[in-house]
């Protein structure tokens, strides 16, 4: 009787440990705070973003696996107002923390006649740096978020150099997602369309990008990875610029996350894609 017990508890504990209990998930709303999520656990946790690779967060939608993952999360990072809709409905049903990262944040307000305020706060390492810290105190690991924070404030010191010297000030954008960006260096952003990146823009606005691209002197006209150029490329045509990627880093594309790249690293393209343009010293 006793080997059989002695077997039997043998068998429960290895079972245990095979299936992973005790591991933590994190379910991230999309790629700024998976990567976020990830560089403070090392791997402590499994951090799960719910924005597939290529997929613009805006419009996602969580199957029911997804949701289930939601609701038996640990800790949901997400961006409320309106960001993630589907992401919102499906953390009502959550059993762990869920943390709304924009909560308590003064934002800009949306471009003209959209009633949302602008939610794209992580494009200002500065803001998003405070919001690692946060992301650190959700997860009890404000040690390795305040060095996460200050890969951040280090690439804010790189922008500020980066722009301080600049022929233009101006930058245009297929929407209009770089209004935090755009007050943290002195920029000013002039979208095609507004807060939806898949939003068709009226005739008139078209017309009224093309006239500021020239009025401006600006010689590009910015498009992103996960939606058409198509816009971008009909007012730089018109206007007599050229196209470029300002990446809003709301997801990564497939290449991108087969080459390495993350966070950081498109920042600095950012960077050095605005320098060219802003013909900056």
């Amino acid at each position: 009787m006793r080997i059989a017990l002695v077997f039997a508890l043998i068998a429960l504990v290895g079972g245990c440990g095979s299936s992973g209990a005790g591991e933590s998930t994190v379910v991230a709303g999309f790629y700024p705070l998976a990567w976020a999520a990830d560089a403070i656990e090392q791997g402590d946790a499994e951090v799960v973003n719910v924005t597939p690779t290529g997929a613009e967060p805006h419009d996602v939608e969580l199957s029911a696996r997804s949701v289930q993952t939601v609701a038996d999360a640990d800790v949901v990072l997400y961006l409320g107002r309106g960001f993630q809709p589907a992401l919102e409905r499906a953390v009502d049903h959550a059993e762990g923390r869920a943390v709304d990262l924009l909560a308590g944040q003064t934002l800009l307000p949306a471009p003209d006649g959209e009633s949302s305020a602008d939610p794209h706060v992580w494009l200002d390492p500065v803001r998003f740096a405070a919001t690692v810290e946060r992301i650190g105190r959700a997860l009890e690991r404000p040690v390795r978020a305040g060095t996460v924070a200050q890969q951040l404030r280090e690439l804010d010191f790189d922008y500020r150099r980066g722009l301080a010297r600049c022929a233009r000030r101006e930058i245009v954008t297929s929407h209009a997602a770089f209004g935090y960006l755009a007050h943290r260096y002195g920029l000013s952003q002039i979208s095609i369309t507004g807060l939806a990146p898949e939003a068709e823009p009226a005739a008139r606005s078209l017309e009224r990008a093309v006239d500021e691209v020239r009025r401006t002197g600006a010689t590009t006209v910015f498009f992103e990875t996960l939606v058409s150029p198509r816009l971008a490329e009909t007012v730089a045509r018109e206007a007599g610029a050229r196209t470029a990627v300002l990446n809003p880093i709301e997801g990564l594309t497939a290449s991108q996350a087969e080459a390495g790249a993350d966070y950081v690293s498109l920042m600095r393209e950012n960077l050095r894609q605005l320098r060219r343009a802003l013909a900056c010293r």
